[in-house]
């Protein structure tokens, strides 16, 4: 065995980092209770649970944002108790989050090195040498960006290589992945793995979170399950199934992820008709029944969510109509779809579903305060009741109607963006990714609120990135591919082989081509 392979042996058993019985409560509520977790180098170490299991509170408190009440916290050996990120960063920890934290207004290079660029006179920043730096640390990487290329002109996919190229600049040991594929392509994924092995071989030790379970089997050697701010087991990656996993997560098990309550299918309440925006979508044509829901499908970046803005008011279109419940819809007017009776909740539920400086209850009621107040003035009484009623139904997770949405987890988020929209008791919801970012017990939740509000007459058009919540919850599926439609597929046609096929197909395939069924 050569030196660099028993190296790279020994570094498997050499713990990284290491607590055991954390510890950390906000007032009365108890975020963490006696959870315990080891990294090792060369490593790469799955963190699995429900939105609200403890697992964002873990990335803080080894990230430096949060402190520990209690328990051991250990870095190679070490007890140690972060009062800040700059503490955790300067001991070589670094963290790269779903949506990356950078300037946008700066290059590559200035956010790779901001706050420690090389200096050239004592006073000078040597913007060669941090160029030529970047350069040599991306190319680490496998992967090609500009370093004077402005942040914000990045996908999230390159700027979390940024990110990493940042990280690994600082030489850190230990690398938290906090959802980092959860708004990437397929072959951004693909990169972004790559990337992480490559970080695993070079004897770095990652803690890896994620909702998807094929990149968690295919990716990680070890698994920790946590639920209820408890770690509930820990085994390596060839000893336990999705099954167990999904059982261990829930306490529960989840028969049936895509509950299909039977619904009439009744009249024509959305006709969409030639729609087109130059460079954006082309010609697209469809219709939404009461009672039905139709599932949006397609790759990365073919038009889906343009079209459901473009049908709701807020992006523009060229040309075309929509029609709702038989009347035409006035185009860029958010205010008249609300009126007609349309709901849409948006795909980004932080910057687009909700204020988060705001309450639950500010949150929850607030498309609908026009209606409940009386002669201008807001009856408290009347907000608050809205706001418990929906909360109730939906289930939200909160300590009480005045917490603040920024203190929940993403899948109580997601649950008050519905409420938000619900409470104004629309005919036709447009649902862009319902279930990204959550966890598979709210998944559940969220696919059987779908299939009920679909049974009592509602109209919804569901836009997902996930082929098989796609075709676990919808009646038809239509399938956009680079602005075209280019499948039109009821339920029972509708295989993961002809979505896929329809989804990478030639631009101008219509979908009364060969890929789809014309709905009749």
């Amino acid at each position: 065995m050569s030196v660099i392979e028993d190296a790279k042996r020994q570094a498997v058993f050499n713990p990284a980092l290491a607590f055991a019985g954390l510890k950390k409560a906000f007032g009365s509520v108890v975020a963490v209770s006696n959870a315990d977790l080891t990294l090792r180098s060369g490593s790469i170490h799955a963190l699995v649970g429900e939105n609200g299991a403890g697992k964002s509170t873990i990335v803080k408190i080894i990230a430096g944002l949060y402190s520990r009440d209690s328990g051991t916290f250990e870095l190679a050996g070490s007890t140690v108790n972060f009062t800040s990120t700059a503490e955790a960063r300067r001991a070589g920890i670094a963290v790269i989050y779903q949506e990356p934290t950078l300037f946008p207004d700066l290059s590559v290079a200035e956010n790779v090195f901001m706050g420690r660029q090389p200096m050239r006179l004592r006073w000078l920043i040597d913007k060669r040498a941090m160029r030529e730096e970047t350069i040599r640390l991306i190319r680490r990487l496998g992967v090609d960006l500009d370093p004077d290329r402005q942040v914000s002109g990045l996908s999230i996919a390159d700027q979390q290589i940024v990110e990493i190229a940042k990280a690994i600049s600082l030489d850190a040991a230990v690398l938290v992945m906090d959802e980092p594929t959860a708004a990437l392509s397929g072959v951004e994924v693909d990169r972004l793995l790559a990337v992480a092995r490559q970080l695993r071989d070079e004897g770095r030790a990652i803690l890896f979170i994620s909702h998807r379970f094929e990149e968690v089997f295919e990716l990680c050697d070890t698994v920790t399950v946590m639920r209820d701010g408890h770690t509930i087991s820990t085994d390596a990656i060839g000893d336990v199934t999705v099954d167990e996993l999904v059982r261990r997560m829930v306490g529960r098990d989840i028969s049936n992820l895509y509950p299909k309550v039977p619904s009439t299918i009744g009249k024509v309440m959305l006709e969409v008709n030639g729609l087109s925006q130059p460079g954006v979508f082309h010609d697209i044509s469809f219709e939404v029944h009461a009672g039905e829901i139709v599932g949006l499908a397609g790759l990365v970046g073919a038009g889906r969510s343009e079209v459901a803005r473009a049908i709701f008011g807020i992006d523009p279109y060229r040309s075309g109509t929509v029609v709702f419940d038989g009347r035409p819809l006035p185009r860029n007017s958010v205010r008249a779809a609300i009126r007609a009776g349309i709901a849409m909740v948006p795909e980004d539920r932080r910057n687009q579903g909700l204020v988060m400086d705001g309450t639950v209850l500010e949150n929850a009621t607030s498309v609908i305060r026009r209606e409940l107040a009386r002669f201008g003035v807001m009856k408290v009484g009347a907000e608050t009741q809205a706001a418990a009623d929906w909360a109730g139904r939906l289930e939200v997770k909160a300590a009480a109607l005045d917490t603040g949405v920024a203190n929940l987890s993403g899948g109580n988020q997601q649950k008050v963006v519905l409420a938000k929209w619900l409470a104004t008791t629309p005919r036709l919801l447009i649902i862009d990714e319902p279930t990204r970012g959550i966890d598979v017990g709210t998944k559940s939740e969220v696919h059987r609120r779908l299939s009920e509000l679909a049974s009592r007459g509602m109209a919804i058009l569901m836009i997902s990135s996930e082929l098989p919540e796609v075709l676990g919850m919808a009646d038809r599926v239509l399938v956009l591919s680079a602005g075209h439609l280019t499948a039109n597929l009821q339920r029972a046609e509708a295989t993961p082989e002809r979505v896929m096929r329809a989804a990478t197909n030639a631009i101008g395939q219509s979908a009364s081509g060969t890929t789809g069924t014309e709905d009749k």
